[in-house]
Formats: structure tokens, C-alpha cells, sequence
């Protein structure tokens, strides 16, 4: 095996395959429950729930750095999804499906929030920092080609087979199978193409008392940063009007006119999301990485920030015009992914840069777990938000939460140097 591979045949599949898992349990859900006839703040409350082990993952980020290796943990990961996803299939044509399917759900949200512990340390430690600038761009790109992969293709799938056979348990139990035997491929090919980076390496420890004494470094060392104030509420908070957005804007899509909604069916909505938001996401987050590798972090914030945020405005109109011209549907959600696609690369990146130093690994995975947070939070209450003020004044509530993205982005300080060549 050799010690080093080209950073360009692992690290677009690793991060599919960390954002496949996150997205079937998190959005595709959303997705399954609405066709099964779920009211949106049920769907909302129950499926924002699930992302409690990504909030909570640095309980368990020291083991992951200290024992065995960050290469190991994301293997055995992946085949431990593709079991779950399975029972997932297994557990959906029951007549308890709703609390079945949600236990699974949960069993595979911890194993995808471990696996994206080890994926992110892997990162750090088998690139170089210009590496890093310049992939950053490329994983948030097939990290989000994953998430319409799930939101996209898997629903065009489950809409195929629930128009051929006239059941839509059987066609979503066919999906999530399908999603098991993926990550069960993901997992044989990265088995041969990950690196092996000399650092690596498994921690020596006394024993348990060692990890947790340990662990308090670790929790020490993080929250004893400079700015960390600052970047907890950016962690916290710049994503706050993409967190009830992201809820709402599929049910949105799927809703009845009846109710305020478009009426999209299944299929119309994997179109939209598999095929024009896909562009839009690849087009925006290459060009993010790109742009940041040339100039840095600091001189692309605020066009980031821009970018990340009044593009939402297309919903606004959406709603507010109730159009089904498929054509205008499509165009507002390349806008959208165009801009987050565009933007999000300034808060990975800052993540990155905010892990330097003594358990790179460990500090990012803290940072995701309030970026978790921050997307749980007000993703369990936009359900009721859209029910009480209607579609077309929620989404105008989201662009009036665009003043906290914007005023987070400035608390933040970074070097001018980090991440230009």
C-alpha cells in the first residue's frame, strides 16, 4: 500500500461519503416522512432531533483520537452505515415505522457523526495547508453533491419504483437499500485508496484516566484559544437562517397549493434538487476554494457572507407568487445552491483554521458539534414557525435572520495570510 495517494482519488468519495450518511438521515428523512403523510412540525421536531450526536460528538472525539487511527475509524464506519441503512430498509414497510425507522436513524446519526470525527483529522493531517485552502472548495463541493445525490437521485429513485409498483414503503425500503450497498462499495474502494499519512498514528495511553485527563486538555486547550467568544457565536449562529430554511424549503416544495405550497411531486423535486442544484453547488463551492487559495480567507469573508445569504430571497418570491413554471422553480434553487455553494466554503474553512494548533482533530470536531447545534436548535422549531406565520411570511422571517449571519461574520478574526498559496 503505498504511504501517499493523490489527494485527488480520496478526497472527493471520502466526503460523499460523509455527507450521504448525514443527508439520508437528516434531509431524506424529512423527504419520507412528508410522502408518508407526517405533519411538517412533527417531521421538523423528530428529524432536527437526530442531529443530537453530531452536537455531541467531542464526548467521544478523544477516543477517536487516541485510539487506533483516524484512517481505521472511517473505514469501519462506513460499513457500519451501510448496516444501518439497511435495517433502515428493513424497518420501513412495518406498521411501527415511525418509531422503528427513527431508531435506526439515530443508530446510524452516531456512527456518521464518529466517522466524520476521523474523516476531518484525516484531512488535516494527510494534506498540506495549501492543500487544504485549495480542496476545501472540492470537499464542501462532493460533500454537497452527496447531500442532492440524497435529496436528488435517491428521490427520483423512490418515485420510479413507487409509480411502477404503486407502493411508496416498498419504493423507499428499495432506496435506503440502495444506499446501504453504496456505502458498502464506498468502504471496499477506500479500504485500497486512502493514504497512509506518518502522523497518523495511534496515541499511547495508561488507561482509561489517561483519555479522560486528556479529554480535559483537550476541552481546555479549545475553549482557551484566542477569540473563542466570537467564534462560538459564529459557529452558532451563521447558519441560523439556513437551519429553518433547510428544514422547511423541501416541505415547501412538496406541500399542496392548497396549503400554501408548490405541488412539486417526487419526481419534479429530484430534478430540481439532483440535477440544477448540483451545478449550481459544484460552480459555487470549486470557485470558493479556488478564490480563497489565491487571496485567503480574510479578503473572501464578507463576499462569502453575501453570497450565503440573500440569495434565500428566492423563496420570498416562490411563496409569494405560488409559481409552478418548473422552469423558474429550478432557476431560483441554482441561485440559492450557487451562493451557499459559493459561501459555505468560508465557515469549513474557518473551522479549519480555528483547529490549528495541539488536537487539530479533536478542536474540529467541537466546532462542527456547535455548528450541529446551531443547525438543531432552530431546525426543531421552524416546523412550528412555518405553521403559525404561513409560507410566504417565514421565508421573509429567514432574510430578516440574514442580519445575524452578517453580524457574527464580523466578530471573527483571521490571519491574512491563512489560505493563499
Amino acid at each position: 500500500m503505498p504511504k501517499n495517494t493523490n489527494a485527488w482519488l480520496w478526497i472527493p468519495t471520502l466526503y460523499f461519503a460523509s455527507g450521504l450518511p448525514y443527508h439520508a438521515i437528516t434531509s431524506i428523512s424529512d423527504i419520507m416522512y412528508k410522502d408518508m403523510g407526517i405533519d411538517n412540525a412533527t417531521i421538523a421536531m423528530y428529524t432536527s432531533i437526530l442531529l443530537i450526536p453530531w452536537t455531541i460528538k467531542p464526548l467521544w472525539s478523544p477516543f477517536v483520537e487516541m485510539i487506533s487511527t483516524r484512517r481505521k475509524w472511517a473505514l469501519y464506519s462506513q460499513i457500519a452505515l451501510a448496516i444501518c441503512f439497511a435495517i433502515i430498509a428493513i424497518s420501513i414497510p412495518s406498521g411501527n415505522f415511525l418509531p422503528l425507522t427513527l431508531c435506526a436513524f439515530m443508530a446510524g446519526a452516531f456512527v456518521s457523526s464518529t466517522h466524520d470525527i476521523a474523516l476531518d483529522g484525516f484531512y488535516i493531517l494527510g494534506l498540506t495547508q495549501e492543500k487544504q485552502s485549495f480542496f476545501s472548495g472540492i470537499r464542501n463541493t462532493f460533500y454537497r453533491i452527496a447531500t442532492v445525490f440524497s435529496s436528488g437521485i435517491l428521490v427520483m429513485l423512490a418515485n420510479t419504483i413507487a409509480h411502477y409498483y404503486g407502493n411508496n414503503r416498498l419504493a423507499w425500503s428499495i432506496t435506503f437499500i440502495t444506499t446501504a450497498v453504496i456505502m458498502a462499495l464506498l468502504f471496499m474502494y477506500h479500504n485500497r485508496a486512502l493514504p497512509y499519512p506518518k502522523e497518523d498514528i495511534s496515541r499511547k495511553t495508561n488507561g482509561v484516566k489517561d483519555i479522560f485527563n486528556s479529554f480535559g486538555d483537550i476541552i481546555k486547550s479549545y475553549f482557551s484559544k484566542p477569540g473563542i467568544t466570537g467564534t462560538l457565536l459564529f459557529l452558532l449562529l451563521f447558519r441560523f437562517p439556513e437551519a429553518q430554511l433547510g428544514k422547511i424549503g423541501k416541505l415547501f416544495l412538496m406541500d399542496s397549493t392548497d396549503a400554501g405550497g408548490l405541488g412539486l411531486s417526487l419526481g419534479d423535486i429530484g430534478f430540481v434538487n439532483g440535477v440544477i442544484g448540483i451545478i449550481g453547488l459544484i460552480v459555487g463551492g470549486i470557485a470558493g476554494g479556488i478564490c480563497i487559495s489565491r487571496k485567503g480567507l480574510k479578503y473572501w469573508l464578507w463576499p462569502m457572507v453575501i453570497a450565503i445569504s440573500l440569495p434565500d430571497i428566492v423563496y420570498v418570491y416562490m411563496s409569494m407568487t405560488s409559481t409552478t413554471d418548473l422552469a423558474i422553480i429550478s432557476s431560483c434553487i441554482f441561485i440559492e445552491q450557487l451562493g451557499y455553494g459559493f459561501g459555505f466554503t468560508a465557515y469549513t474553512l474557518y473551522m479549519i483554521y480555528f483547529a490549528q494548533g495541539k488536537y487539530p482533530t479533536a478542536h474540529f470536531a467541537i466546532s462542527t458539534a456547535f455548528m450541529s447545534l446551531g443547525m438543531m436548535l432552530p431546525g426543531m422549531i421552524s416546523g412550528k414557525i412555518q405553521e403559525w406565520l404561513g409560507y410566504e411570511k417565514f421565508f421573509v422571517w429567514v432574510m430578516f435572520c440574514t442580519i445575524i449571519t452578517f453580524a457574527v461574520s464580523a466578530l471573527i478574526k483571521i490571519d491574512t495570510q491563512f489560505g493563499k498559496k
